[in-house]
């Protein structure tokens, strides 16, 4: 697969994107939320705050760095539809993506100027938490198929093939919902630590805990399930199959889904460190785009192979 310029930019928006979500964690996970007080765009209100206050300075770099995807993004699009002829589906994607960031620019102003940070621990936080979650993953999913796309790679096609697209949504849809659970996770661990791990389970079943320590039993739980789904859908979709990006994405899904299960009981057993936090954070960020590129390949492979299927059979014989 040759990469254009094109495409290189748009893995390199990828790969920024994940930096930045890193860093968007580590200013949860710092307390840094309210570094720039309730103002928006504007920190402390001032253009250029004064950062000598190291809340300041990492939440003023994450609005930096947000700001700047913004721009790329934006010339993501313009450069798609300057290089790639109307109805390709580099264009969709890049368009996809830009409705995606500014939907993901609106959020986040929402978070601060309605003080859900630092230390709120509201239903409505979580609530909203969530909803940047789900946004941040989505934006992934259309700016790693814009680069897919551009690279070279396969459209969809669902003619014919809606159970295994059933399969892949469910799995996808499966994720999601673990990632908005994580995230939930994390926000209880970061406002309500705990000394020790058995303190720590003694919180998550009591009746007297905040909501958002009772709901982290279900992190783990539904990271089994997720794992046994996300499994079968690289078997199904990838490893039984002939294309070799799929067969590629399956084997990494699996390896990534493995690594990541050793990563969450490692991060219970240590009580959630913000090192481990972020690495944890970046494992689910690599499933889930490793799960969309399987999507991608798996159901343009069979559309492939289908039209190869459709030639043949109406080839017609050749009397000797």
């Amino acid at each position: 697969m040759k990469l254009n310029r094109f495409a290189i930019y748009a893995w390199g928006i990828v790969a920024w994107n994940l930096l930045v979500i890193l860093w968007g964690a580590f200013v949860r996970a710092s307390g840094s939320g309210a570094g720039c007080g309730s103002h928006w765009p504007l920190c402390n209100g001032e253009v250029l705050p004064d950062a000598s206050q190291v809340h300041t300075l990492i939440e003023f770099t994450h609005r930096l760095m947000s700001g700047l995807t913004l721009l790329l993004v934006i010339a993501l699009a313009v450069w798609a539809f300057r290089a790639y002829p109307k109805r390709h589906a580099v264009r969709l994607g890049a368009t996809l993506s830009t409705v995606f960031i500014f939907t993901e620019a609106l959020i986040g102003a929402g978070l601060v100027l309605f003080r859900l940070v630092a230390d709120d621990a509201s239903v409505f936080r979580a609530v909203s938490m969530s909803v940047h979650l789900i946004n941040t993953f989505v934006l992934l999913a259309f700016l790693t198929l814009t680069a897919w796309w551009a690279s070279g790679g396969p459209v969809l096609n669902l003619r014919g093939r809606v159970p295994v697209a059933g399969l892949c949504a469910l799995a996808l849809l499966v994720t999601l919902v673990l990632a908005v659970s994580g995230a939930v996770a994390a926000l209880g661990d970061t406002l309500f630590p705990v000394s020790s791990l058995a303190s720590g389970l003694q919180q998550d079943f009591s009746s007297t805990a905040h909501l958002f320590v009772r709901l982290r039993v279900l992190h783990p739980l539904l990271a089994v399930a997720d794992a046994g789904l996300v499994l079968l859908v690289a078997v199904v979709a990838g490893l039984r199959r002939a294309r070799l990006w799929a067969r590629r994405w399956a084997l990494l899904l699996v390896t990534l889904i493995v690594v990541q299960l050793g990563a969450g009981l490692l991060n219970l057993a240590l009580l959630a460190p913000v090192w481990l936090q972020l690495l944890h954070l970046l494992l689910a960020d690599m499933v889930w785009l490793a799960l969309v590129l399987l999507t991608a390949s798996a159901l343009a492979e069979e559309a492939v192979e289908e039209e190869r299927v459709e030639r043949l059979s109406f080839r017609p014989a050749v009397e000797v």
